[in-house]
């Protein structure tokens, strides 16, 4: 085994411990010279660690000081924790660029949008107005780069802000996991085709463009993660079955009690294709490249 992380004698890592237990991920904690060290099996199990100690928050102490701490703190010392901010937020862009800017392209839609009070304004954001009576006469229409283009930029319309908070944290939750194990193309075309399928399913479901929202991709992320979770564990996606139990679930309650307002048919459709394209993954990389992981040996979620 090898040493993952070395921790104060008084941090209590029993809750730790037990997360990293649901995760199926094999691991000794004793104490050596006055610390707490986290043994593991190989170096990637060492990174995933390292990785969700920077994000957990243990009852011993507080990660980030109160509001009333930092107005008697010395201004150099103010100056201090906002550079330390602005550089993990830059890392956090350097680690996760395609989502960030994904969600940073969906809060400037809203602003110009007036959160979609204004559709005006993003007319050209809508679904194409194309063949709509079957899925072969819409791809025949698809015939210029700029509706190809229009088939995929209804994800960047949000109407209301419930509906753009809610989208945003899970493209932010599972995009920068996905993201941080797979090339960046590999990525770049999971998003695409789950827009595309999400979109195109509800357009000709309703047979008009008047909707929009990440929800289609985020569907898509979920049922790519669940697959992989659950075929490649030591993938080690922060996910479990409960979670994609309660997606489930939601869908079910978004149908039942409110049809009109929701895109039904464009979460389906990309909870489909995320499914699709996951057990691709799977078989892709167990039996063409012979490996018990998705993505990069070495690479690992954020």
């Amino acid at each position: 085994m090898i040493k993952a992380a070395s921790l104060a004698i008084e941090i209590n890592l029993l809750g730790f411990s037990q997360f990293l237990h649901k995760q199926g991920l094999q691991h000794r904690i004793n104490e050596e010279s006055g610390k707490q060290v986290i043994w593991v099996e190989n170096q990637r199990e060492a990174d995933f660690v390292n990785e969700l100690l920077n994000t957990w928050s243990f009852e011993q102490h507080s990660s980030e000081p109160s509001v009333s701490a930092l107005m008697h703190e010395p201004a150099s010392t103010v100056t201090h924790l906002l550079r330390t901010q602005l550089r993990s937020g830059m890392r956090a862009f350097f680690a996760s660029p395609i989502t960030i800017s994904l969600v940073l392209l969906c809060l400037l839609v809203a602003i110009v949008s007036a959160l979609g009070t204004q559709p005006a304004r993003v007319a050209t954001l809508f679904y194409p107005l194309i063949a709509s009576d079957s899925l072969l006469h819409l791809l025949a229409d698809v015939s210029r780069l700029d509706i190809m283009l229009r088939t995929l930029t209804p994800m960047f319309l949000h109407f209301g802000e419930l509906h753009l908070v809610f989208n945003m944290l899970w493209l932010w939750y599972f995009g920068k996991q996905l993201e941080a194990i797979h090339p960046a193309w590999l990525f770049v075309v999971l998003i695409i085709l789950t827009s595309f399928a999400s979109n195109t399913a509800q357009y000709l479901y309703s047979n008009h463009s008047n909707f929009g929202g990440m929800s289609g991709v985020v569907y898509g992320l979920v049922g790519y993660t669940w697959v992989i979770h659950s075929f490649m564990p030591k993938s080690y996606l922060l996910f479990n079955r409960n979670m994609f139990v309660f997606f489930i679930v939601a869908l079910v309650v978004m149908e039942l009690v409110a049809s009109s307002w929701i895109a039904t048919a464009a979460h389906v459709g990309g909870l489909v294709v995320g499914l699709l394209l996951g057990l691709l993954s799977v078989l892709f990389y167990r039996f063409v490249l012979k490996q018990d992981i998705v993505g990069k040996v070495g690479k690992r979620p954020h």
